[in-house]
């Protein structure tokens, strides 16, 4: 019995931990995939394509009753779901990627949920109460990770030496992934990088409110973004890709960056990260991020003999400081709303009436007693002015 319990209690930790390495393996793929001349364009297509392949089966068949209906309202969330996703935050990843290193877009990629907290106030959909210690981790904690995302930007430094590092040679296809980039490319791939977490932030955001219709069938709405995201991927690299010879694809390196990113990252894992989430919360899922960039420092050394720099070490090392900052803050401020959630219900137990809501406050209790007392006083119903906060709506990250 006591294995079991270890077990069951490991399950959530092992199953994170599989994903980063999932994670990792995808942007090693991508990058070898990407240096050896496949368009980024092509490869969102593709990518997206193996997606809605993989999931849209699993949404008829587990979800084909009683689907919500498509409304010209759901219709546009859908289509802005799919070019913030597919197309934009895809698109700006993977050029961004191809100009830096697959270790830096992950370090980049840490700034997620610091930009979605901006942006979820921005909109109000977070609360900002600057006297409490949680609120005052996530607006720090965001200062914190911005702060090191611009010294990666503007701060190369010299090159930090692993030391297996010296014994390791770029060969074969992978050659080309040594190949030094300009301080200007580097430059222009931060900005892509940060772009593509902007945008990423900003579908959660927005998925927000796609989930209040389709709450309960969340691999029919993934389904249909990955496939309206493909027509519109395929629509961009049109325009921007004017040679015929771009879509083909062997049985290469390019195939299996393009079914490895659509089955593995945008399929298995959006089901396994959401069990995750379901029993331990959105911020103990994000809180492994930091695991894949390291994961991806080891294996890109190793594989593509990528050179580190002291600029991306710092930077990374700040980034993950203000990430955990910000999930700190967002821990406390979830286990306070679930205490706060749990008062209705004492106060149904206990024959406790409500009366007069306000818009941020309770204005008055009634409290009934349940047994007489043998007092006509003490007997009637007492009403008692309380000030008790609701809790504030909060951004659940799917």
């Amino acid at each position: 019995m006591c294995c079991e319990g270890f077990l069951k209690n490991c399950k959530p930790y092992m199953a994170m931990i599989s994903l980063q390495f999932g994670y990792a393996g995808m942007n090693i793929i991508t990058k070898i995939s990407l240096n050896g001349g496949m368009s980024h364009y092509v490869l969102v297509v593709y990518r997206h394509a193996f997606a809605t392949a993989v999931i849209a089966p699993f949404a008829f068949f587990f979800e084909r009753k009683a689907q919500p209906k498509i409304t010209f309202k759901v219709f546009m969330q859908i289509f802005v779901l799919g070019l913030l996703g597919p197309v934009i935050d895809q698109n700006f990843y993977y050029a961004g990627l191809k100009l830096t290193s697959p270790t830096f877009s992950c370090a980049m990629s840490n700034m997620l949920p610091a930009l979605t907290f901006v942006m979820a106030f921005i909109f109000r959909m977070e609360k900002v109460d600057i006297k409490k210690v949680i609120y005052q981790a996530k607006v720090v904690g965001t200062v914190v990770t911005v702060a090191g995302a611009m010294l990666m930007t503007l701060y190369k430094g010299p090159i930090v030496e692993m030391f297996w590092s010296k014994h390791v040679h770029p060969r074969g296809s992978t050659a080309t992934s040594a190949k030094e980039t300009s301080d200007r490319d580097w430059f222009i791939g931060c900005i892509l990088l940060i772009i593509a977490t902007l945008a990423w932030a900003s579908l959660f955001i927005l998925q927000k409110f796609a989930l209040k219709t389709y709450a309960n069938h969340q691999l029919s709405l993934t389904s249909m973004v990955c496939f309206m995201g493909t027509i519109q991927a395929i629509a961009v690299t049109f325009v921007m890709e004017h040679k015929s010879s771009v879509w083909q694809i062997g049985w290469d390196m390019n195939l299996l960056a393009a079914a490895y990113a659509g089955i593995v990252t945008s399929s298995i894992s959006y089901y396994v990260q959401g069990l995750v989430m379901k029993t331990k919360g959105p911020v103990f899922a994000t809180a492994f991020s930091p695991l894949m960039m390291i994961i991806v420092a080891i294996m890109g050394s190793f594989i593509l003999a990528e050179k580190i720099y002291l600029g991306g070490v710092i930077g990374s090392i700040i980034i993950v400081i203000g990430l955990y900052s910000v999930l700190w803050g967002k821990y406390k401020e979830e286990k306070e709303n679930k205490k706060l959630n749990e008062i209705p219900e004492v106060i149904k137990n206990n024959n406790i009436h409500t009366q007069g809501f306000g818009n941020d406050n309770i204005k008055m209790v009634t409290v009934a007693n349940s047994e007489p007392t043998g007092d006509a006083d003490l007997d009637k119903s007492h009403s008692v002015d309380i000030n008790l906060p609701l809790p504030p709506r909060q951004l659940n990250k799917v």
